[in-house]
């Protein structure tokens, strides 16, 4: 069921299976919608209570003037409130999982277990922190979608891309429906995220972090920095994928999620 509620002072659209016995709450990427979660979705749901919803700044979502981690993971929090759900495993996409640290480090009694999709707990370098200047930039003179339109087919590896370019083109799609300020707002928030690499190397929780061994964004010299420095963590690498391993392999996933949870 999908339908609209406010959630830490924030309107968010939300959807919810409603039935299963465990819950998984899956949050999506930068430039993303709850809908890159479809096909992931529909393979949880007869098994499990899954909740999608769009982060503020994306989708139909509404928006905090910067969207830092803590806001976005009170969001989700409250999101989970209006659900009735007391306890869940939360699983986050890139930037989903900036917020998923949070939601964790935040909101111990309630997200028990965390799934990293092709995510970190490093903040941003100098580097990237001007390259999300530059991207907001663009996006204040209207070229969101070109922007994506650049930006979300680099997130698959390139022997993936014919495979996926129904769902790339979706998600470039999908792009018409977010509020550039909202978007800017999460680049604000992402330059401003704090490290979460002492969380993650002291979790009390069980955490798994899902890896493509093509991701333009996590090389694999980084995704083996993470392995030492969290050896808590269980690491799982996927072969032949990129950034976005959910869609790329589906149904690994769904076994990996299945299995952990």
């Amino acid at each position: 069921m999908e339908f609209f509620a406010t959630a830490g002072n924030i309107p968010v659209h939300i959807q919810d299976s409603q039935k299963g016995g465990k819950t998984i709450i899956l949050l999506h990427g930068y430039l993303e919608t709850m809908y890159i979660y479809n096909e992931l979705y529909d393979t949880l749901a007869p098994d499990y209570r899954v909740i999608t919803m769009d982060l503020p700044g994306h989708g139909l979502s509404c928006s905090a003037p910067v969207n830092t981690m803590d806001i976005m993971a009170t969001v989700v929090k409250g999101v989970l409130d209006v659900c009735g759900v007391k306890e869940a495993t939360v699983a986050g996409h890139s930037l989903g999982g900036y917020v998923a640290l949070a939601c964790c480090s935040m909101f111990p009694e309630v997200f028990t277990k965390l799934v990293l999709l092709n995510s970190h707990p490093y903040p941003d370098p100098a580097e990237k922190s001007a390259d999300r200047d530059r991207e907001a930039s663009l996006i204040e003179v209207g070229k969101l979608n070109s922007l994506a339109g650049i930006s979300i087919p680099k997130m698959y590896y390139i022997e993936n891309l014919r495979r996926c370019d129904d769902k790339i083109r979706e998600t470039i799609e999908l792009c018409e429906t977010h509020d550039p300020s909202g978007i800017v707002a999460c680049l604000r928030g992402m330059q401003q995220r704090p490290s979460t690499e002492a969380f993650l190397a002291s979790v009390k929780i069980p955490v798994l972090g899902v890896m493509g061994d093509n991701d333009n964004f996590i090389p694999m010299e980084k995704i083996n920095a993470m392995k030492e420095s969290f050896p808590a963590v269980r690491f799982e690498i996927i072969t032949n994928c990129g950034h976005n391993s959910f869609v790329e392999e589906t149904a690994r996933v769904r076994e990996l999620l299945s299995d952990f949870v």
